[in-house]
């Protein structure tokens, strides 16, 4: 579903905005909870590593873009503002993945050897990333010309939430390349299958509205079984 906030005729007209003020934001949360955190890691030591400082800096980015999306269309607010907030919604969590990956694989390196290995550092997160977006595209061409195939929307909506089950299995493939890990992110790769799909096949608009009113089921049943697993860790 941030896919659809993705799409090129909207981002002609907010995406200048949306760019600046989704990386600046994102990016000032890790820094500035990176300096408090290593702040008590100077002023208390024994309270905290500098790797989980690092880490927490790099969680700071996330935000849950289902919880703005569902407000908005439960509302059906449409305006400047949303606008504009749905596409800063949708790239936060691009950019807090990018940030993650990056703040994580320093971070195991601190914590391994205390040392730098460039490959955790800079090659396994890029890898990730080009990975994700790689895998996210074909999977949303892919899903494009099957959809084709089709005349029923019933067939059509069962065929897109096959297909975004199927690309979150591949993406959970992980293997080595010599020193190289190459892993996808679930979340990235959802997100550019999205946006290719929604860019690129005539009939998204309205399989996407449709694919929406499955989702909030969907929702519901995922935080009550998130629920019942927290009480059974609890209990």
């Amino acid at each position: 579903a941030i896919g659809d906030e993705f799409r090129l005729s909207q981002l002609k007209k907010t995406g200048k905005q949306a760019l600046v003020i989704g990386i600046f934001q994102a990016l000032a949360a890790t820094l500035l909870v990176d300096l408090a955190l290593w702040g008590v890691y100077v002023l208390m030591p024994g309270k905290i590593t500098i790797s989980q400082a690092i880490t927490l800096g790099a969680i700071a980015t996330a935000t849950a873009p289902a919880a703005t999306l569902m407000v908005v269309r439960q509302y059906k607010a449409k305006g400047p503002l949303t606008s504009l907030l749905l596409p800063i919604v949708a790239l936060d969590d691009a950019v807090g993945l990018i940030v993650f990956a990056v703040s994580f694989g320093i971070a195991q390196t601190i914590a391994a050897n205390g040392g730098t290995d460039i490959v955790a550092i800079v090659v396994n997160p890029l890898v990730e990333i080009v990975c994700s977006l790689g895998l996210g595209a074909i999977m949303g061409w892919v899903l494009t010309q099957l959809e084709k195939m089709f005349n029923s929307n019933t067939n059509r909506l069962n065929m897109t939430i096959a297909f975004v089950f199927l690309t979150v299995s591949l993406s959970m493939i992980d293997f080595h390349i010599g020193s190289v890990h190459v892993s996808f992110s679930s979340l990235l790769v959802c997100m550019m299958m999205g946006t290719v799909f929604c860019n690129i096949c005539p009939l998204s608009h309205d399989l996407m509205e449709k694919s929406d009113k499955w989702t909030s089921p969907l929702f519901a049943l995922f935080f009550a079984i998130s629920g019942a697993e927290l009480e059974l860790g609890v209990f």
